[in-house]
C-alpha cells in the first residue's frame, strides 16, 4: 500500500469502492457532498449503479430495493437528510437486509448549519426510526480509521443482516490526512439464499417488513433482539490511552474523542493521571468496560460536541458508581484541546458538587461563561 493524502470523504468513498459496494443511491447536501461527487465519477468508471436520487426519501428506498439482491449498497448524507431518511431505515432493518449508511453530521436542531457536530448521536444510537431495532454504528476519529471502518462495515452489515453507520462529522469529513487504502476486493458472484435477484427456475422470495400478525411481528422482534445480544457480545470496541495508572478518564467518541487525546496528552505532561476512553462502536456501547473500568477509577469527563447524548449511556454503564462530569460545545462549536485540559485539571483537583445531573452542572458553568 501506498500512503496517500486523501480529504475524509473521498476517502471513505474509495474505501466503499474498494470493498465492493455495488450500488451508491444519494442526495447532495454538505458537509458529505464530496462523497456523493466521488462516487458520481468512480462507479461508472467501474461499471457500477450510481444514482443521484430526487431527494433523501428517495435515496434510501431506493438502498432497500437494491439491498434486496444481496449486492453490496450504500447511502450517505448529513444530519437533516438522515432525518428523512429515518422511516426507509427502518423499514431496511425490520426486512433484516444487510446495508450501510454514512452520516457526516452537522450543527443542528433544524436546519442549522454546515459545522461539525455529534447531535445525531441519540437518533443513531437510539434507533431513529419507529419500531424496535438497533443499528451497529461506527465512530472513527480519523480519516484513516474511517477508511478501515467502511470496509469493515459492509462485512458486518452482511454477517448480522443488519443495517450498520459510519458516524463522522464535518471535521473528519472535510479533513485532509495521509491514508493507505486497502486492496480491492473482488464484486460478489454468489449471494445468499434469501436474495431477490431473478425467480428464474425457483420459487419467488419475498423481502417486506410488513407482518399484520401481532403475534408473528413479536417473533421476529424476539429474533432480532437475541441478534443483537450475539452483536453486544462479539463486536464492541474500544480504544483506550494512558488507562494502566490513571485515577479518572476522559470518555469521548468520534471528533472529540481525538481532540481529547490532545488534552489528556497535555494533562500527562504536567502529571495529571487521566487516561482517556474513546468508544469506536457507539452501538453497541462499551458498558461492559466502562463498568470494569468504573470499579478502578475516582470520577470521568465526558466530553461530545452535543449536549449530552452519549452523558446518558455512560452514567448507565457505570450504574451511578463515580462521579461523572461533562462538557460539551453544540450548535456546530468545535471544542479546543485547551477548553479539555481546563475541564481536566478541575476535575483533578477533586472535591467535586456532585449533586443533580452532570448536564445541569454543566449548564450552569457555562453560564458563568456568558452562554
Amino acid at each position: 500500500m501506498t500512503r496517500q493524502l486523501m480529504k475524509g470523504n473521498e476517502a471513505v468513498a474509495e474505501a466503499a469502492v474498494r470493498a465492493g459496494v455495488a450500488g451508491y443511491f444519494g442526495y447532495p447536501i454538505t458537509p458529505q457532498t464530496e462523497l456523493l461527487e466521488y462516487m458520481s465519477k468512480r462507479m461508472p468508471e467501474l461499471g457500477r449503479a450510481f444514482v443521484q436520487a430526487e431527494s433523501e426519501l428517495a435515496a434510501i428506498n431506493m438502498v432497500y430495493g437494491a439491498a434486496c439482491t444481496g449486492q453490496r449498497v450504500m447511502t450517505s448524507s448529513s444530519s437533516p437528510g438522515v432525518s428523512l431518511m429515518m422511516e426507509g431505515l427502518s423499514y431496511i432493518s425490520g426486512t433484516e437486509l444487510p446495508a450501510v449508511l454514512v452520516d457526516v453530521m452537522r450543527g443542528g436542531p433544524g436546519l442549522g448549519n454546515i459545522a461539525p457536530a455529534q447531535a445525531d448521536y441519540n437518533q443513531i444510537v437510539h434507533g431513529g426510526g419507529h419500531g424496535e431495532y438497533h443499528a451497529i454504528v461506527l465512530a472513527p476519529a480519523t480519516v484513516q480509521e474511517s477508511i478501515d471502518l467502511m470496509v469493515d462495515s459492509f462485512d458486518l452489515a452482511e454477517q448480522y443482516q443488519s443495517l450498520v453507520v459510519l458516524l463522522t462529522d464535518g471535521s473528519i469529513g472535510q479533513m485532509m490526512e495521509p491514508c493507505e487504502l486497502p486492496a480491492f476486493k473482488p464484486m460478489k458472484t454468489e449471494f445468499p439464499t434469501w436474495a431477490t435477484n431473478g425467480a428464474e427456475g425457483r420459487k419467488k422470495r419475498i423481502l417486506t417488513s410488513i407482518n399484520l400478525d401481532p403475534n408473528a411481528q413479536e417473533v421476529e422482534n424476539f429474533r432480532l433482539m437475541r441478534r443483537w445480544q450475539q452483536i453486544e457480545e462479539n463486536e464492541v470496541r474500544v480504544k483506550t490511552y494512558f488507562m494502566e495508572d490513571a485515577k479518572f478518564a476522559v470518555v469521548g467518541f468520534g471528533s472529540c474523542g481525538r481532540l481529547a487525546l490532545s488534552a489528556v496528552r497535555a494533562a500527562r505532561a504536567e502529571g495529571i493521571a487521566v487516561g482517556l476512553i474513546r468508544p469506536i462502536t457507539v452501538s453497541p456501547f462499551p458498558k461492559k468496560l466502562l463498568k470494569e473500568f468504573s470499579r478502578k477509577l475516582e470520577s470521568m469527563l465526558v466530553v461530545e460536541m452535543n449536549n449530552g447524548q452519549m452523558l446518558d449511556d455512560v452514567i448507565s454503564a457505570t450504574e451511578n458508581s463515580l462521579p461523572v462530569e461533562f462538557y460539551g460545545r453544540m450548535g456546530g462549536v468545535v471544542p479546543f484541546p485547551d477548553e479539555v485540559l481546563e475541564e481536566i485539571r478541575r476535575v483533578a483537583k477533586g472535591g467535586l458538587d456532585t449533586t443533580g445531573h452532570p448536564r445541569d452542572r454543566w449548564l450552569t458553568r457555562m453560564a458563568e461563561k456568558g452562554l
